[in-house]
């Protein structure tokens, strides 16, 4: 039924509670394929050796360094009529992929279900993290996670599964300097695939300092931007009228830096909107600065939310909204 796709390297601290999570699933028919990234600390031999107990556990090596590589190994072997993600520092709970299974055989149009995820961590201590967290709890249906995929990845990479036809039509995973998952759901998005959650708190994702998004340079924060500009350029060029103008709310430094990358891309921005009135007086690579109070009808315009500041997206949102703005249809948030 389920193939479990997990990518180690040097994961023996946490390992063993990962794969023991699995084995304990109320779902007997799956298979947990473990991939070794050319690991340096014994992981593989432990695996040799828990895959003696249960011989639903198949540890491979992967073909080549990365977890790309590693990723589409497993899934050149996944065997399950659908492919559930897992990380060795994580936990599911032991109805996880009873409970996305049946989800997705009861959903056909849906093509990959996440859950809600627990914080496996010190919310004092990484407060940004887990306020992370909380924000991808909120999104729950395909309209949902569709229309904030621009800002941050809307998933949880160890908490989805997928119909495992997916990645023989839309691609797998690809190697590029950016985020692979990320990059990922926004192809699969933008080719049509409908994603949604299970509202309920299925995996326990654990901020690990060794964790990935933490340590490869393919996850920093402009790498989101320069993967996100080309998706964003596409759906404007699919979605939005030529004749309307582009405006980008935020005239800051940091939010035009990030909207210059549209332009490669073959998008015209137009002009800013700010709160700022010192703002409002200046002009950007001649464009101006406007006000919210002096934003056009919304048939003549189309706004971008740039600006990433924690509570100003919700603000704008309610702005925009209260000049006749829908979402989706005349602007789109993104950071």
């Amino acid at each position: 039924m389920v193939s479990v796709l997990m990518p180690v390297r040097n994961a023996s601290e946490t390992l063993e509670r990962a794969i023991a999570s699995i084995c304990s699933q109320t779902l007997r028919e799956w298979e947990l394929i473990v991939v070794d990234d050319f690991s340096e600390d014994g992981s593989f031999a432990m695996l040799e050796g828990l895959a003696k107990t249960d011989q639903r556990i198949r540890p491979v090596k992967s073909k080549s360094r990365g977890i790309v590589p590693a990723l589409n190994t497993g899934l050149e072997l996944a065997r399950g009529r659908f492919v559930a993600r897992m990380d060795a520092d994580d936990y599911s709970h032991p109805d996880r992929l009873e409970t996305q299974a049946e989800f997705l055989a009861a959903h056909p149009q849906i093509g990959v279900v996440g859950c809600l995820v627990g914080f496996g961590g010190d919310r004092s201590r990484s407060a940004g993290f887990a306020l992370h967290v909380d924000w991808l709890n909120t999104l729950l249906s395909h309209e949902q996670i569709s229309l904030n995929r621009f800002i941050e990845s809307p998933l949880v990479h160890p908490s989805v599964m997928f119909r495992r036809e997916l990645p023989d039509r839309f691609g797998g995973y690809r190697e590029g300097d950016f985020p692979e998952d990320y990059e990922l759901w926004l192809r699969w998005l933008e080719a049509g695939v409908r994603i949604a959650k299970v509202p309920r708190e299925l995996v326990i994702w654990h901020d690990s300092l060794k964790r990935l998004s933490r340590t490869d340079p393919r996850y920093r924060t402009k790498a989101f931007y320069k993967c996100k500009a080309e998706y964003i350029a596409r759906w404007l060029h699919a979605n939005v009228a030529m004749e309307r103008r582009i405006l980008v709310w935020g005239a800051g430094r940091e939010t035009r830096l990030r909207a210059e990358h549209l332009t490669k891309h073959g998008v015209e921005i137009n002009g800013y909107i700010d709160i700022d009135p010192q703002k409002q007086t200046r002009r950007f690579r001649d464009r101006a600065v406007i006000g919210p109070e002096a934003l056009p009808i919304p048939n003549e315009v189309f706004v971008l939310g740039y600006v990433s500041k924690r509570g100003a997206r919700e603000l704008i949102r309610a702005r925009l909204a209260n000049a006749g703005y829908t979402e989706g249809r005349d602007f789109i948030m993104a950071a």
